[in-house]
């Protein structure tokens, strides 16, 4: 699937699950770092002031901000810098882009060697800057596994560990975070704190429900009113264990963060470039322009993935069987970040695959129970679910028909998160690749 939406939309009423896929496409298109960041740019340094401008970033689409900056930025004006992008995430280069800002590559959802490594460069990049240096530093989701740096205390493999600890806990993306920030030395706003005296210009793309910049990709260039004693009760609250030195330091508040009114963010703007509201809103005005109606639940939808595919369920079947509280034919849109808390299994049973997406369908599925006239898509806009090669899965009105002939049992592949194993074999996965851009949740439910 390609993000092009040159073409005419599929009728919904012959070819629903092209349609969803259409509105998907939509979406992510909005989100593309060329379509929205011109009117963001600051201007470069005077010529003359011995200003220079420093690229610094992080997230899913730091390569494709990285290339926006280097296609927009003055061919006159002085540029460089250093991003870092989840593997395989970097977009072709267009024809005749001079590359002035390095992209580099490491792991995401766990963070390797490489991240580290870029993390200390930047670090290594922001000393020495000026009042009349210009900073600007595209962030984006995912910059929390990509830019890491861990907190005196800790190594790396202590990091990955508390890392997947975290992922497979069922924390909101905002508890998740509080902790990164506060074993970092360079998140929740730190890398701003390394760039003064300079000016920092911050360009966000949004893929955590309710836009805070503190939250995504742990903020490293914006302040942070989450404390040490936050963070503990998180670790506390899922039973993720820290190194006693750490949690000393957790506990004497030594690890704390710049807070709101610190001096380091006297000379800094924040922009959101792209946000998951106007991903959906693009998607809706798809769907009306096709004669489709569309409505958007909201954008800032948090759970169980499973859960929350049931309360959709709910609503589909009240849409599908009563006209209420919409009439058809209508599409239902909805975004944010779900989790997915990760069953133990008895030994030697092979673990699951797949992510959000693919866990809320397998939710929606089960409660749908065949229900005719509903089709659905759930996808991630950078086009990977969790860690696998797809960006969700698909639901239609025979799936567990289909799924009972092939043998598939949807509460036994609930039971160990492994919604890859259950789409798969029905050929229902959706499968994009790296979309070069991140607002997080994609749900489209089309009644008919």
């Amino acid at each position: 699937m390609t993000t092009s939406t040159s073409l005419p939309p599929p009728n919904p009423a012959h070819q629903p699950g092209e349609f969803l896929e259409y509105l998907y496409r939509v979406a992510v298109r909005r989100a593309l770092p060329l379509h929205n960041t011109a009117g963001f740019l600051p201007a470069p340094p005077p010529p003359g002031s011995g200003g220079r401008t420093l690229v610094l970033g992080a997230g899913k689409a730091a390569g494709a901000m990285a290339q926006a900056v280097e296609a927009l930025w003055p061919a006159d004006a002085p540029l460089s810098g250093l991003v870092v992008t989840r593997y395989h995430h970097t977009p072709p280069r267009p024809a005749g882009l001079a590359q002035r800002i390095e992209v580099v590559e490491a792991s995401h959802p766990v963070p390797d060697a490489a991240g580290l490594q870029a993390a200390r460069r930047m670090l290594a990049l922001a000393e020495g800057l000026t009042e009349n240096d210009l900073v600007l530093c595209l962030i984006s989701g995912g910059g929390s596994a990509l830019l890491t740096l861990p907190a005196d205390g800790l190594t790396l493999e202590d990091k990955q560990r508390i890392n997947r600890a975290l992922l497979e806990s069922g924390a909101a993306i905002g508890e998740m975070n509080c902790v990164r920030k506060h074993l970092s030395r360079i998140k929740g706003g730190r890398l701003a704190a390394a760039c003064a005296p300079a000016r920092v210009v911050t360009l966000a793309i949004s893929d955590v429900p309710g836009d805070d910049p503190s939250v995504i990709a742990s903020g490293p260039t914006v302040p942070d009113a989450t404390t040490c004693a936050d963070a503990l009760q998180i670790l506390d609250r899922y039973r993720i264990e820290v190194p006693s030195s750490v949690r000393a330091a957790l506990e004497a508040g030594w690890l704390e963060t710049p807070k709101p009114g610190d001096a380091a963010f006297a000379n800094h703007l924040l922009h959101m470039t792209a946000t998951p509201q106007q991903s959906l809103e693009a998607a809706a005005e798809a769907a009306r322009a096709a004669g489709v109606a569309a409505h958007i639940l909201s954008d800032e939808i948090e759970g169980e993935s499973r859960e929350v595919g049931k309360v959709h369920a709910a609503l589909a079947r009240a849409v599908a069987r009563n006209g209420q509280p919409f009439t058809r034919p209508c599409v239902i849109l909805s975004g944010g970040e779900t989790t997915v808390t990760v069953r133990p299994q008895p030994p030697g049973t092979p673990r699951g695959r797949g992510g959000r997406a693919g866990e809320f369908c397998l939710g929606l599925a089960q409660a749908l129970q065949g229900q005719p006239g509903v089709w659905a898509l759930a996808a991630d806009t950078d086009g990977i679910d969790g860690v696998e090669d797809n960006a969700g899965a698909r639901v239609t009105p025979d799936t567990l028909a289909r799924a009972d002939a092939a043998g598939l049992r949807i509460a036994a592949h609930l039971d160990r998160n492994d919604a890859y194993g259950f789409f798969e074999p029905l050929g229902d996965l959706v499968v994009t690749g790296p979309t070069h851009t991140n607002v997080n949740d994609f749900r489209a439910l089309l009644i008919l």
